[in-house]
């Protein structure tokens, strides 16, 4: 019994593993850009994927994007840390949209216009044009 309960385990475990990590082109449109301009509510520094929350406002009312990036350990090696993106910081992010889930995208450009950050993908490899603070 002790070893069909690991066994199962497991395989719940590795199958939600497989479901949370995606292909890129298989949930995000690569063949469209969108560029919005908005202020950072959120920046979660996690695994598999840090993602950041964005209130762009527009018409006088304000949408809420989730934006996912580059893998952890990729951002890591160029010098992000939990700290780079902050609750109120300004940033203007350009990248795939999602197929069917609207104010969602994949950043390929993000840039923070009040120190010239600037983060973006060349060859699906992460890059910063500045240092992080």
């Amino acid at each position: 019994m002790t070893r069909w309960l690991v066994s199962s385990a497991l395989v719940v475990a590795a199958g939600g593993a497989a479901e949370a990590h995606h292909s890129i082109s298989g949930y995000y449109n690569q063949s469209r850009a969108t560029t919005i301009d908005g202020v950072v509510v959120e920046f979660q520094f996690i695994n598999p994927h840090p993602s950041l929350v964005v209130d762009v406002r527009g018409n006088g009312a304000s949408e809420r994007w989730q934006l996912e990036m580059d893998n952890r350990f990729e951002m890591t090696d160029i010098g992000f840390t939990e700290t780079t993106l902050r609750p109120g910081d300004r940033v203007v992010v350009t990248g795939s949209p999602a197929h069917r889930e609207p104010r969602r995208m994949y950043i390929q450009r993000l840039d923070r216009p009040a120190d010239g950050f600037s983060y973006h993908q060349v060859n699906n490899r992460p890059q910063l044009r500045s240092r992080p603070r």
